[in-house]
């Protein structure tokens, strides 16, 4: 492990304070429900406290409230409309058959409250962990194409941080991993930390080094922007099996087995190797159709190539 490496990563890592994400944890969101019936009342707040312990489900129960009059629902964060009643335009309404357009709706809808949603009632905490798994699989793809193609200019990227704070990749990757550990934690309704994730963040930080000597190997075999492609798809692999891991662990007290882990990192190279052509494509649509031509070439049988 390179003692630079370390430097770098641990100058990354001091500019990330997880007290936004506990913030985010101890928010509390309260929802306004309403319904046509005591029965439509009743089975939105079954979905919304469902499979949760019972104390869990009565510190939930109170951030729902039953608000048939319209106008109280200005003391809410958020309203959901049963079927039966007639609702403002682009409401949320909860629909018994398919509850999980409410869900995708409000996660899209109301982005700074995912934390909150995610840790008081379960049906939002795996499609939230979902979303911020593959917003870093994203952020973590982009930053390794643009370190690999100086030319694309860092501005016109969305990345939470500026590429040129960074010393090198693997301090960027790291420190964004380990804000994906904090948030995957506060989501799953565990403390959020340098000392409380201990275990996992020297995974994350153990794990780096391995990746990126993975990445440089890539880049120096395959030509015509191949290389670019696998590094970004190392990042992107890395990156979401170690959110699907945390996820995993928090969800049921361990982790994936080996096996299990190899099977996820080998999916997820896959969807990062096409994630980083579409990437490539859009900012250097020659590079990437050499590489393609090349792929394609590569796939023909040795009489056709010839």
């Amino acid at each position: 492990m390179s003692i630079q490496g370390l430097v770098s990563i641990k100058k990354a890592l001091s500019t990330l304070n997880p007290k936004q994400v506990r913030e985010m944890r101890e928010r509390s969101v309260h929802i306004a429900l309403h319904a046509d019936s005591q029965e439509g009342y009743r089975r939105m707040e079954d979905f919304f406290l469902r499979d949760l312990s019972p104390a869990r489900r009565r510190e939930s129960a109170v951030l729902l409230t039953r608000a048939p009059i319209p106008v109280l629902a200005q003391r809410y964060d958020i309203d959901v409309y049963g079927e039966g009643v007639v609702a403002p335009h682009d409401s949320l309404v909860f629909h018994p058959d398919s509850p999980h357009r409410l869900v995708q709706k409000s996660l899209a809808k109301h982005p700074d409250l995912g934390v909150p949603l995610a840790r008081a009632f379960l049906p939002f905490r795996r499609p939230f962990v979902d979303r911020v798994i593959a917003k870093t699989c994203k952020e973590n793809t982009l930053f390794s194409i643009t370190t690999a193609l100086p030319d694309i200019i860092p501005s016109v990227i969305e990345l939470p941080w500026a590429v040129a704070e960074f010393a090198s990749d693997t301090a960027f990757l790291t420190m964004n991993q380990v804000r994906m550990a904090f948030l995957i934690a506060a989501a799953s309704d565990r403390d959020v930390g340098y000392s409380e994730q201990k275990s996992e963040i020297a995974t994350i930080i153990g794990s780096a080094f391995g990746w990126r000597a993975l990445a440089k190997q890539i880049v120096g075999k395959i030509p015509f922007g191949g290389g670019v492609i696998g590094k970004a798809a190392v990042a992107y692999a890395g990156t979401k099996v170690l959110g699907l891991s945390l996820e995993h662990l928090y969800s049921i007290g361990f982790t994936y087995t080996r096996e299990e882990r190899d099977r996820l990192y080998a999916d997820a190279f896959r969807q990062g190797k096409k994630v980083a052509t579409r990437i490539l494509g859009y900012f250097r649509p020659d590079l990437a159709a050499r590489y393609a031509a090349e792929a394609a070439k590569q796939t023909l049988p040795a009489s056709a190539a010839r």
